[in-house]
């Protein structure tokens, strides 16, 4: 795109959601949880109070601008718009303004949020959490020393009410719930906490159960992911108890349902307007402030050529503003946390 956004980033590729544009709704590291595994850096507060941290009219304008350029180079809408950032979306204020924004300026693509899940027992969220398509919330651990351990959550929280807050959520939900467990090695794989979530899961019934470990540098280095046996026997046990169900989601499914092949279609396409290096290093820096990632998954997600991301990265690289980390097997690129 043509200017660099403050709250606007991507679109990024996503393996579930696939080309996915980011609305930042924190602006900072602002969240309820501190967890090991972030792949946004340092915290900057603890808090579950909710406020207008950024306004909707601020992300909306920018949307606009965003929606303007994009058509006017004739490139592909993406896949999904998904709320999230550098912190928990749900604490904005300001989260009704902005999902009917959002709704107003990129009509008939749909719309997911990126949740730890610590603001549904909290009825208004919930209520305010109908409007969209997909919420995809995180539940790590049931057990209290384990959710302490990974996810460093505010005082106030405890794992068995954000577990009943999603199962609130999910009765009255017309959309897709599509839970998250992320497990670090020695932290909350335990059985225990295997036998508590797929309990949990029988009565919840998501409609899918991801379960996934650390494939990116987090927060912490001493965070490691889990052996390929793990993970496969996680995986295993949650696919005994997912049941089939009528598809509810309405055009977000018919949508993300036709993603493969749209992006077969875009696969090899070259954007139309020339790739200025200042806009490519602006995009680029925006998408690695909220996200590590590949070079290759940058160039596909940005529809900009792999040359012309590896000779941004590069220029970056040497100024400072980017490090590189090496995981497993291949190089992540993300922005310097100021002050290093």
């Amino acid at each position: 795109m043509e200017q660099s956004f403050k709250y606007i980033f991507g679109p990024v590729l996503s393996g579930r959601l696939g080309r996915s544009l980011g609305l930042d709704l924190l602006g900072a590291r602002i969240c309820s949880m501190n967890c090991v595994y972030c792949e946004s850096g340092p915290l900057k507060r603890l808090t579950m109070t909710r406020a207008p941290y950024v306004a909707a009219g601020d992300i909306l304008a920018e949307l606009e601008v965003w929606e303007a350029a994009r058509a006017q180079k004739g490139e592909p809408l993406p896949d999904v718009v998904t709320l999230g950032g550098l912190g928990e979306p749900t604490l904005n204020s300001e989260l009704p303004q902005i999902i009917a924004g959002v709704r107003r300026v990129l009509p008939g693509v749909p719309l997911a949020v990126l949740t730890n899940a610590t603001l549904l027992p909290d009825p208004q969220v919930r209520e305010e959490l109908l409007a969209v398509d997909i919420v995809l919330p995180s539940l790590d651990s049931l057990l209290m020393s384990e959710f302490a351990e990974v996810n460093r959550p505010h005082p106030s929280l405890s794992p068995l009410d954000i577990a009943e807050g999603i199962r609130e959520f999910r009765a009255m939900f017309a959309g897709q719930v599509w839970l998250e467990v992320l497990l670090v090695a020695g932290c909350n794989d335990s059985e225990e906490n295997l036998a508590l979530l797929q309990l949990y899961c029988r009565a919840l019934l998501p409609h899918r159960v991801d379960v996934v470990t650390l494939s990116r540098p987090g927060t912490e280095p001493g965070a490691r992911a889990v052996d390929a046996d793990t993970l496969s026997h996680w995986r295993a046990r949650f696919a005994e108890i997912l049941t089939d169900e009528p598809d509810v989601s309405g055009r977000a499914v018919q949508a993300l349902a036709q993603s493969a092949e749209k992006r077969q279609e875009q696969a090899g396409a070259t954007v139309s307007a020339p790739q200025d290096p200042a806009q490519v290093r602006a995009a680029l820096l925006a998408s690695l402030s909220r996200r590590p990632q590949t070079a290759g998954q940058l160039a596909q997600a940005l529809l900009v050529s792999e040359q012309s991301v590896h000779m941004a990265l590069e220029g970056l690289l040497a100024q400072g503003d980017l490090v590189a980390r090496q995981q497993d097997g291949a190089t992540y690129f993300q922005v310097r946390a100021s002050g290093h």
